[in-house]
């Protein structure tokens, strides 16, 4: 896969700000069964306990139990083909959910609920910033992008959340906000 550079990724910025702000849609459910592994489903099951049914993220590593504020995550379809280079990408960024929905900080703020299929996820504050294994996917280019002002406004790299509800939910199902924030 060949990497795009900083220019490239900027320009193709406005296509991502298109993204709706309510009655999105999903576009891929992606379950990592095993590290670097992946599988395109065609419905998944959402748990309170587990996340996605299957996902790796319920299993303990390097002695840490997993993180309940960042059990599914969710990352902008625009966003992901952008830094792919395509549309096809398979899931390769490694969230769970890839959504046509503006997932920036100002549209869905800690808190927001969504009911997406079957099940209502909540959006929460831990950051989703990418690591070292997206830079080798994408190229150091694609994670300086994600993580400029913009990008971490606009949740370029995606954004963490919470099931709710449990439920099922499959590509074409619409997202859309279920509860405002919650205000402190």
């Amino acid at each position: 896969m060949s990497h795009l550079e900083l220019t490239t990724l900027q320009a193709g910025l406005e296509d991502v700000r298109l993204s709706p702000v309510d009655d999105g849609r999903v576009e891929l459910v992606v379950r990592r069964p095993a590290e670097d592994e992946r599988e395109v489903l065609v419905e998944g099951e959402l748990s309170t306990e587990v996340g996605l049914v299957g996902d790796k993220w319920s299993i303990p590593r390097e002695g840490k139990a997993p993180n309940p504020e960042a059990q599914l995550t969710l990352m902008n379809a625009r966003a992901a083909a952008l830094v792919a280079g395509g549309a096809d990408h398979g899931g390769l960024a490694g969230d769970q959910l890839y959504v046509d929905l503006d997932l920036s900080c100002e549209n869905l703020p800690p808190g927001t609920q969504l009911a997406i299929g079957s099940a209502v996820i909540e959006v929460t504050a831990e950051p989703h910033t990418g690591c070292g294994k997206f830079a080798r996917r994408f190229g150091v280019d694609a994670l300086k992008f994600v993580n400029t002002k913009d990008g971490r406004a606009l949740r370029l790299r995606g954004m963490n959340t919470k099931v709710i509800v449990a439920g099922v939910v499959r590509p074409g199902d619409t997202i859309t906000k279920a509860a405002a924030a919650v205000t402190a």
